[in-house]
């Protein structure tokens, strides 16, 4: 299962999706999501984000 983005708690800064090594990872309108079939849940993500607005599942 892919990692989540709670977007009530992202700030859009970015850097979960420079983090990325897949690029699953996308900006949509100020925010970021992923994209669910592109994420090899890797976690390189959780560890970045500053807000901690991205959880494992």
């Amino acid at each position: 299962m892919a990692m989540k983005i709670n977007q009530d708690e992202c700030v859009g800064c970015g850097t979960c999706a420079g983090t990325c090594p897949v690029g699953a990872i996308k900006e949509d309108g100020g925010k970021y999501k992923v994209t669910e079939s592109e994420c090899v849940e890797c976690g390189a993500c959780v560890s970045v984000c500053p807000v901690g607005a991205i959880k494992q599942p």
